[in-house]
């Protein structure tokens, strides 16, 4: 068990402001842990689930934080925006204040589940094909998609900046014009290209699952959620059990 800390620094750590402001916030009787109005932002505090009310909304504590949320369209995982406004600006500022990041990036005018986090090896584990973890998206082409385009697809295409082909790790067709793909790899506008290299076009691109966790249907366009042990638990399982679920 986790030793109790200030409550000062626990403030701090979930991104509530510099310390000196989060003692203020307690001072000004902003602050309540666990229902109960704080007095004293030296109070040791235990974490283990601690819920905080922060000016009124409540925040449970995380010491690392994993959250999914879903990507509208024409947004950019970036914080430094070029023509469309940040993923970041839809989330609670604590989240930016702490230096969350996206776990790989969306195209701006991709949708769906995306993971964010500020634990760097999470991100690490998360990103690298080494660790096989299949992302699932659902494709929307204009052009019905033939079985000779996925054979093509699970057979492996080869892009025109790599002489290594990239292959899908599973494909199943949902109607004529839709596709959901696995890939695990990560390259520069993968799934686009892919499409493109048998012979269609991606119109509308939705990621709907990473390793074995789907984004929950009730998790609606630009909201967020705490992700949680089970959870991380399904994010890491291999496309070898990934893939038996979607075909």
């Amino acid at each position: 068990m986790a030793k109790p800390i200030s409550l000062e620094k626990i403030l701090f750590s979930q991104g509530f402001g510099t310390r000196r402001y989060c003692s203020d916030l307690v001072f000004a009787e902003l602050v309540k842990v666990n229902g109960i109005l704080a007095q004293d932002p030296d109070e040791r505090i235990a974490t283990e689930g601690l819920i905080l009310n922060v000016e009124g909304q409540n925040w449970e504590y995380h010491e690392k934080a994993y959250i999914a949320f879903n990507k509208p369209a024409n947004y950019e995982c970036s914080h430094k925006t070029t023509h469309h406004p940040s993923v970041y600006s839809l989330l609670p500022t604590p989240f930016v204040e702490r230096g969350l990041q996206c776990v790989g990036r969306l195209d701006f005018d991709t949708t769906g589940l995306l993971l964010i986090s500020d634990d760097g090896q999470f991100i690490h584990k998360m990103t690298t094909p080494k660790k096989n973890i299949g992302k699932v998206y659902e494709i929307t082409t204009p052009e019905p998609i033939t079985q000779t385009q996925i054979d093509h697809l699970l057979n492996g295409v080869v892009l025109d900046d790599d002489p290594k082909p990239c292959f899908a790790a599973a494909c199943q067709q949902l109607s004529e014009n839709r596709l959901a793909m696995t890939i695990v790899e990560g390259r520069y506008h993968q799934v686009k290209r892919m499409i493109a290299a048998v012979g269609n076009h991606v119109t509308k691109l939705h990621r709907v699952q990473i390793g074995a966790y789907i984004m929950p249907t009730d998790l609606e366009e630009g909201q967020w959620r705490w992700l949680y042990p089970e959870d991380l638990k399904q994010l890491s399982q291999s496309v070898s059990s990934e893939t038996r679920s979607i075909r």
